[in-house]
């Protein structure tokens, strides 16, 4: 089942809706981040009339999600250009996702900066090679992916793949993206051993268009890590479309245990 077709099967509650977490949809005993993120995001949208577009997201991965789930979310402020809004995700378990969302409309600025650039020897999508069938968790069959980066022989905290979501029918564009943002595994990974749990704790996202677009539905994610003590990591992210144009950056901070 997809994020369309598990809201279409949703039903409403006051401030938001219940939905389904699909088995394709999970990562061990609690849902891919990036459905539950995009859960609620969709609850957030249906709050307020006459939304801008959203511009940040921060997400805190509290507990595990499975079943069925509530998704509520609530206004906390409306000014003249932005907004906030809080969401939850909880299940029978208690609460397993808190975000706040801020929507804002353009202004004028004379600051322009535009510093985030494309890694070096990007594979274009068409010409890279596809992860083996079975590569990592169960939720990767919603998505193809492909190797960004050539093979190198030295291992660095860093992935690099390009990302489509195989059913997007119907989906706000950001609410698209913030499911597919979450895709990649942490860039600790070539690092830790084989088989280390790991469990992701909070996510920022700043969106860098009021409105993502891309050809033929891919995008370059990209996560690098850049310390990691005592079990606990941290790595930058970003996001990139097909033509190298930067759509959003973050940052992620993820437990280690191994």
């Amino acid at each position: 089942m997809s994020l369309p077709q598990a809201l279409a099967a949703g039903r409403p509650i006051e401030g938001g809706f219940v939905a389904e977490i699909p088995a394709p949809w999970m990562q061990g005993r609690t849902s891919y981040g990036g459905f539950s993120a995009a859960l609620a995001l969709e609850a957030a949208r249906g709050l307020v009339d006459d939304l801008p577009p959203l511009r940040s997201a921060q997400v805190s991965f509290v507990g595990p999600l499975a079943g069925e789930v509530e998704v509520r979310a609530r206004l906390l402020r409306r000014g003249k250009n932005a907004c906030w809004i809080s969401a939850e995700v909880t299940s029978e378990a208690g609460v397993g996702l808190t975000a706040t969302f801020v929507f804002m409309g353009p202004v004028e600025s004379a600051l322009h900066l535009h510093e985030v650039p494309m890694p070096a020897e990007v594979i274009p999508p068409d010409a890279a090679r596809p992860l083996p069938d079975g590569v990592g968790p169960s939720f990767g069959q919603n998505f193809d992916r492909r190797f960004a980066l050539p093979q190198s022989s030295h291992q660095k905290p860093e992935i690099c793949w390009w990302v489509r979501l195989k059913d997007a029918e119907g989906l706000d564009p950001m609410v698209s993206l913030m499911l597919t943002a979450d895709m990649l595994p942490p860039g600790v990974l070539p690092l830790i051993p084989r088989g280390s749990p790991i469990s992701s704790m909070t996510w920022l996202v700043n969106l860098l268009t009021p409105l993502p677009q891309t050809r033929d539905g891919w995008w370059l994610l990209r996560s690098a890590g850049n310390y990691a003590e005592k079990g606990c990591s941290s790595q930058d992210m970003a996001i990139w479309n097909a033509d190298g144009a930067a759509v959003a950056v973050g940052m992620q901070s993820i437990a280690v245990f191994g």
